[in-house]
């Protein structure tokens, strides 16, 4: 069976592609880049929720397809649990992850570390073209480091911490990112929806 993937991101669909070929290796992905003429789904709605299933459900619609899609982000407890929705484009410019981040470090430039705490939130929300919806929910904690380190992932990933590590998510390898991230977290719940509904 085909799952659609709705995301242009290539970082999130490796990730993605990543860790549903061990939960669901019997599922064939396919990336929404293989489909041009896709329409670009606003994200428009006020929750993760609400933005993973506008997308999924305008993926499957468009291509008759099962779809599967995310919304995740940043939610610094110092910004009042901002970027969060906006992660992909607190800067003004959806995309620019560099400028991303460093809006992010400059707001916390005089806030201690002990009041930098944060959670990456993502939820996944898949979608058939029969109208049956899924949708599941991951988070990770940790703390927003004072600079970037790291060259692995992406996003926000080379100044968060996650707790109980002395490395941000873009020192760890795939591997290791992948068993704890809130993507991979709310994937592997996902699954058995996967399988039992594209058997």
């Amino acid at each position: 069976m085909k799952l659609v993937i709705a995301s242009r991101n290539k970082g999130k669909i490796q990730e993605l592609a990543r860790i549903l070929a061990v939960v669901a290796p019997n599922v064939e992905l396919v990336g929404s880049d293989q489909f041009p003429d896709l329409s670009d789904v606003a994200e428009t709605g006020e929750t993760f929720e609400a933005n993973a299933l506008l997308k999924a459900r305008t993926i499957s619609r468009e291509t008759g397809l099962p779809s599967i899609a995310d919304d995740s982000g940043l939610c610094v407890d110092a910004l009042n649990g901002a970027p969060g929705i906006y992660s992909a484009r607190w800067s003004g410019t959806h995309g620019d992850d560099r400028a991303n981040l460093e809006k992010v470090l400059q707001q916390l430039e005089d806030v201690e570390i002990e009041n930098r705490g944060a959670a990456f939130k993502c939820v996944v929300a898949l979608v058939l073209p029969s109208g049956q919806e899924a949708t599941r929910e991951g988070e990770i904690r940790g703390v927003i480091r004072r600079a970037s380190e790291g060259d692995g992932g992406f996003g926000y990933d080379p100044i968060f911490q996650p707790t109980g590590y002395q490395v941000t998510m873009a020192q760890l390898s795939a591997v290791e990112k992948d068993e704890i991230s809130h993507r991979g977290k709310s994937l592997r719940a996902i699954a058995p929806e996967v399988a039992r509904l594209l058997a």
